[in-house]
């Protein structure tokens, strides 16, 4: 079925979820090409011979979406024999959570965010890798504050509890919440409130630098100093 002295090629492609209208939105790109001509995708492309997979995927990223000031993370290898319908393609995902604001995408009608939960029809094994980079988040959770990334840099409790509800894909009780999220080592709480409400003003709160302790995640030209 396979011919066996064929060599493989290698792709990178990446996940990027932001937080806005209370919805998770991951950016696709709609495929001029064929296979899967005029069907969305993550934004991919091939390795070069001259990149490793983080150079690679800091290009692709650029040259597709206009993206270059967020933090990666290797998220996992796919490498189905058939998930490639002409060629024999391994591809190297990556994840990223990103304010909305950060990101300014091309202003082109084949590049836009689309909600997790409601995606259109997806080039090849996309819809798997948008769910696998969904768990990886979850189990982020369990071990960084990572939601932090979808926020502004000063946020209220509200704010953050949103976050963590679109990640989780399930609501929480406010009060279990605030008791464990206030134990969060980094948190910092600032000595202002939210101006842009109709309701009582929130406090707002902020995050120290934290350590993701990962060999996976790689900054792209950010601007700030803040890890996670």
């Amino acid at each position: 079925m396979f011919n066996e002295t064929r060599t493989h090629e290698i792709t990178v492609d990446t996940v990027i979820l932001t937080m806005f209208d209370d919805e998770l939105k991951v950016l696709l790109i709609k495929r001029h090409n064929e296979p899967f001509k005029d069907k969305w995708a993550i934004p991919g492309g091939y390795v070069r011979m001259s990149e490793n997979l983080d150079q690679a995927a800091e290009r692709v990223l650029k040259e597709k979406t206009g993206v270059d000031n967020v933090f990666l993370e290797q998220l996992y290898t796919f490498g189905d024999p058939l998930r490639h319908p002409t060629s024999r393609v391994i591809t190297c995902a990556y994840f990223a959570l990103v304010r909305a604001n950060d990101v300014q995408v091309f202003s082109d009608p084949d590049v836009a965010w689309h909600n997790v939960n409601d995606l259109p029809p997806l080039a090849f094994d996309h819809k798997q890798i948008i769910e696998y980079s969904k768990k990886g988040t979850r189990e982020r959770l369990e071990v960084c504050p990572v939601a932090y990334q979808l926020l502004n840099e000063k946020f209220t409790l509200t704010e953050m509890q949103k976050a963590y509800e679109l990640i989780m894909g399930k609501q929480l009780d406010k009060r279990n919440f605030r008791k464990k999220v206030l134990c969060t080592e980094g948190l910092i709480e600032l000595n202002e409130f939210s101006k842009f409400t109709s309701k009582r003003p929130a406090r707002l709160y902020t995050f120290d630098k934290i350590n993701l302790d990962s060999l996976r995640g790689h900054f792209i030209m950010s601007n700030k100093e803040k890890v996670c």
